[in-house]
């Protein structure tokens, strides 16, 4: 990468405004295993927009809960802790999000491939029982995943646009299309933002690296990729050929079976891809 690409993604990064105070508080949190359910709604109750808008969600047709919800803390005694952290970081991610852009972005698509990605993340770590990380780890990084996208439609929407024609002319990835186009892809000015707002480092390297299928990876990172690809395949996000469409081999190795059998492997997820699209909603 050039000295002037590199100038051009940092001046993209320190235009993208922080996390809110709260927000940040949540992040810190969710890093921390032994985070207690007292200090998240204690923080999500000190912001009344992310209170609003979990109330919203949960008293929404999608819960159906046999009564309504009128505070955090009743939230988490119905829902449980990580359900309500989860979604609060969603909420977190929805508000920094341009609801209009000229780059013929698509927001709500995005948010559910971020969401539904997510959510696979977290179920893979469930099922193949890693010991090394907790679930919400894998949550917060497939849903921060492709954030770089972002910042490349706020402020370089013109660029973005001949990417996206790019990949859809082509038949690529979209992260291809970055790098023939510019010399760089999403997930590299995506780990400048985590940088930026001080994510834990494991974070920072999941995102810089979910494109990196040649580089092997931690279990965190082979989840999120794994999960990016079953997000795709079974359409919640852009659709994906040739070499792009299968498990990198690394991958591939860690769960010991293909895309195709994975998908089987994890049966009916469609309960997953639901909550994605009612979070995406919001």
């Amino acid at each position: 990468m050039t000295e002037d690409l590199h100038k051009q993604l940092e001046e993209m990064v320190a235009r993208m405004p922080a996390f809110s105070a709260s927000v940040q508080r949540v992040l810190k949190l969710t890093s921390d295993i032994s985070c207690s359910a007292k200090e998240l709604v204690q923080v999500i109750e000190h912001d009344p927009v992310m209170t609003l808008k979990i109330l919203k969600l949960l008293n929404s047709a999608y819960f159906s809960l046999p009564r309504k919800i009128t505070s955090i803390h009743q939230s988490v005694v119905y829902l449980g802790f990580n359900t309500i952290k989860n979604m609060a970081l969603s909420i977190a991610t929805l508000g920094i999000l341009p609801q209009k852009n000229k780059a013929g972005f698509d927001t709500q698509g995005y948010l559910k491939h971020s969401l539904s990605t997510a959510a696979i993340a977290r179920l893979l770590h469930q099922k193949f029982n890693h010991k090394d990380f907790d679930a919400s780890d894998c949550f917060v990084a497939g849903l921060l995943h492709d954030i770089g996208k972002v910042v490349y439609a706020q402020f370089n929407p013109h660029g973005f646009a001949r990417i996206i024609e790019r990949s859809r002319s082509d038949g690529i990835a979209v992260f291809r299309a970055e790098r023939h186009l510019i010399g760089a892809d999403h997930s590299l000015i995506g780990a400048m933002l985590g940088e930026k707002w001080n994510f834990p480092q494991s974070l920072v390297g999941c995102i810089g690296e979910h494109h990196e299928i040649e580089k092997p990876g931690n279990e965190i990172r082979d989840s999120v990729i794994a999960a990016n690809q079953i997000s795709k395949a079974l359409g919640c996000g852009e659709p994906v050929t040739g070499k792009d469409a299968d498990l990198p081999a690394s991958v591939a190795d860690r769960f010991g079976m293909d895309l195709r059998d994975l998908i089987k492997y994890l049966g009916d997820i469609s309960v997953h891809l639901d909550h994605a699209t009612a979070q995406a909603g919001i």
